[in-house]
């Protein structure tokens, strides 16, 4: 399998074939993310793309593929279709392909086209929301507002993909502490989808987020400031079927959580560790990492 630059891919796709069909990210704007700085995006050929499915094939039974990059959404049903047409036709097994994506990109795509994608096997979209915060989104530059952000997540949940998010804790800095968690809450309430990923911000150096950590313009909430927020995001938002996480390697108090079911035991736990204050029961910021 040929890769170029950084190759990320969500936690649940651990053990997944990793495809990379696009280099870096369409958008490659948001001020708190450093991953694919000072890399041009571009798509492969398909030709390229084929030569590591040829591949593959030779690996026995694969039944999940991860298309990499950051937002393989954004390519063309003419160059998309053939590459999943591809997938479906030499590698034995396949029974989820999974994708990043963005706003943008899945609201260029008619509902129409976002069901062939999952009949050709898109199984499983991540969307990363980061916040429910216009202000906040406008300012970290996600290049969607929060009314883009739902309409996208609904038309990946009316296509019967499974629709996968991920929040950013303490990303409205202190400030807006509150308000992001309770507008967070009322974007997934509206989007309701299968599983949550809540992250806990970490400012990497070389990023627009850290020049204005380091000018003071913004500050990080505290250890429980962050657990604040996740309370309120848990408690202020209604789901009708999903797979809440904070486990993710950078928050501070790892949390799995089947919603509705035990959402009220879920803000009694956060709420019990914010009130103890006691620094023991939060993960030490040696085993945090992004």
């Amino acid at each position: 399998m040929k890769y170029e630059g950084m190759v990320i891919r969500p936690p649940s796709e651990a053990g997944s074939l990793l495809l990379q069909v696009t280099v870096g990210c369409s958008h490659n704007k948001c001020t708190f993310c450093p991953t694919y700085k000072g890399e041009k995006f571009r798509i492969k050929s398909f030709d390229e793309i084929e030569e590591d499915i040829l591949e593959a094939s030779g690996y026995g039974y694969i039944e999940r593929v991860f298309l990499c990059d950051g937002d393989v959404l954004i390519m063309p049903m003419r160059k998309l279709v053939p590459v999943l047409e591809s997938i479906n036709r030499n590698i034995k097994g396949v029974k989820r392909i999974g994708l990043y994506a963005n706003a943008k990109s899945l609201l260029r795509k008619t509902p129409e086209e976002l069901l062939e994608l999952r009949n050709l096997g898109v199984k499983i979209v991540y969307l990363g929301v980061e916040t429910g915060n216009d202000e906040i989104l406008e300012k970290i530059q996600k290049g969607a507002n929060a009314r883009q952000m739902v309409e996208a997540g609904q038309k990946i949940k009316k296509a019967g993909i499974t629709l996968s998010v991920t929040v950013l804790l303490g990303i409205g800095g202190r400030a807006k502490s509150m308000e992001h968690a309770l507008a967070t809450a009322r974007v997934l309430t509206e989007m309701d989808p299968d599983y949550v990923g809540a992250l806990t911000v970490m400012v990497v150096p070389d990023t627009v987020l850290y020049e204005e950590q380091m000018s003071g313009k913004f500050e990080l909430p505290d250890k429980f400031g962050f657990l604040e927020e996740l309370g309120i995001m848990v408690a202020n938002s209604d789901f009708t079927n999903c797979f809440f996480t904070s486990n993710h390697a950078s928050n501070y108090l790892p949390i799995r959580a089947r919603m509705p079911q035990e959402k009220d035991e879920t803000v009694e736990l956060i709420q019990h560790v914010i009130k103890s204050s006691n620094r023991k029961m939060l993960r030490p910021e040696y085993l945090r990492g992004l």
